[in-house]
């Protein structure tokens, strides 16, 4: 999904979650967003995953977009290495609230 897609999809629908996701042992940080048939989209730019540097260059970026609160998500490597699913997805467990 790119930016101006994340847009007018925030301007016109408000059942949705964005996830910014943090990948352990990365200082970068990528965007999700969640739709309500639970469709997942990677936010893209010029089709390729967009990859930010910082929690601040995520704020104003989707702040741009008109979105004001987003899930902060870790991954944690642990569950990879011994072959098990990711389990960021669930709700309340690995998942902090953000609000700009």
């Amino acid at each position: 999904m790119e930016f101006h897609e994340l847009k007018a999809f925030a301007a016109h629908h408000d059942n949705y979650e964005i996830r910014v996701i943090g990948h352990a042992g990365s200082r970068f940080y990528q965007v999700e967003l969640e739709d309500i048939e639970g469709q997942r989209h990677m936010l893209t730019r010029k089709g390729k995953p967009v990859l930010f540097r910082s929690l601040e260059d995520v704020y104003v970026e989707l702040k741009r977009a008109g979105i004001h609160r987003a899930y902060l998500v870790q991954q944690v490597p642990h569950d990879e290495v011994i072959g098990r699913e990711t389990h960021y997805q669930e709700p309340l467990t690995s998942r902090m609230p953000l609000v700009f």
